[in-house]
Order: structure tokens, then C-alpha cells, then sequence
């Protein structure tokens, strides 16, 4: 029911989870979520991070410029949670099908984030995909228990874990 890719680069599968939410939306699946876009700015500076709210037309800054020697996390906690009641609301208005969440990270961790949504759609039923980093995959282990399980990094593979789930698609 909790889906999982195991994330071993910045911003490495945020193109497969759009491809299976395009793909599973023309198979007239309801998806609600939020997608991650990273837009360079300047070959010296860090890309400017997005969120892309699946089922509207809404894209949320989520980092911060910091500055060009800046070390520390550039994550937007306004910026996710204008993202988050935005997936919120979505569903509010029709239950999905299936929520992407375009990873579990840090703020998660730490009990911000889409954590509470993600814990949401599970007690509802509603199947939940994300991804996360080695580094946080202790963390969301921990959150997820019995209910995780990791999906290859592959477009097949996200489509056999959900028809497994709800046998309606393959």
C-alpha cells in the first residue's frame, strides 16, 4: 500500500514518477500529488526546486536561495506547505486513486512535510508511491513498518506494484 523507489541521486527519479502519473492518468486513474521540478538558474548556483500539484495547474517554490557559498538545507518550509494543503485540498475535493509524493525526506523525518497526508491517504485505502534516500530510508522504514514496499526504479515495475494493490491495472 506504500510504495517506495529507493533514491540514489538528486532529483533521479523525479522523471519516472511523472512518466508512471502520466501513465497511469491516461489510464483514467484519479492522481493526486506533487511532482519535483528542478529548474537551473546559473551553472554556479544550485537549481531553483519546484513542486508541481498534480490534478491542477499550480507549481510551488520549494527552496531558498541562500546565497552562493550557503552549506546549509535550502528547503522552503512555507513553500512545502503551501504544496501540501494544495495536494490536501485536491483531495478533499475527489478521493484519488493513487498518491505521489516526489519523496520522503528530511522535513518527513523530522515529522513535517507530507507525513501526515501520506498517513492520511493510507488509513483512508488511498495507495501512496514516494522515493527515498538511503539516507532517510531508516526514518521512513520506521514510519512506514509493514506497510512499505520497495518498488524498482522502473516504469513496469511502479505499474505491476500498483495492479498488485488494486488488480485493476496492468
Amino acid at each position: 500500500m506504500l510504495g517506495f523507489l529507493v533514491n540514489d541521486g538528486q532529483g533521479g527519479l523525479d522523471a519516472l514518477l511523472a512518466n508512471a502519473a502520466a501513465c497511469l492518468a491516461r489510464e483514467g486513474l484519479r492522481i493526486a500529488g506533487a511532482l519535483q521540478q528542478n529548474h537551473e538558474v546559473a551553472p554556479d548556483r544550485p537549481c531553483r526546486m519546484m513542486l508541481a500539484v498534480l490534478g491542477s495547474d499550480r507549481v510551488v517554490a520549494i527552496s531558498q536561495d541562500l546565497g552562493r557559498d550557503a552549506k546549509g538545507c535550502r528547503l522552503d518550509p512555507q513553500g512545502l506547505a503551501e504544496a501540501v494543503a494544495l495536494v490536501e485540498a485536491g483531495m478533499a475535493r475527489a478521493a484519488p486513486d493513487l498518491l505521489i509524493v516526489n519523496k520522503f525526506g528530511k522535513s518527513e523525518a523530522e515529522g513535517r512535510g507530507f507525513r501526515d497526508l501520506i498517513g492520511k491517504a493510507l488509513a483512508d485505502g488511498i495507495p501512496v508511491l514516494t522515493t527515498v534516500s538511503a539516507i532517510q530510508k531508516a526514518a521512513f522504514l520506521d514510519f512506514a513498518g509493514d506497510m512499505a514496499t520497495e518498488v524498482s526504479a522502473e516504469l513496469q515495475a511502479i505499474t505491476a506494484w500498483y495492479s498488485a494493490f488494486r488488480g485493476v491495472w496492468a
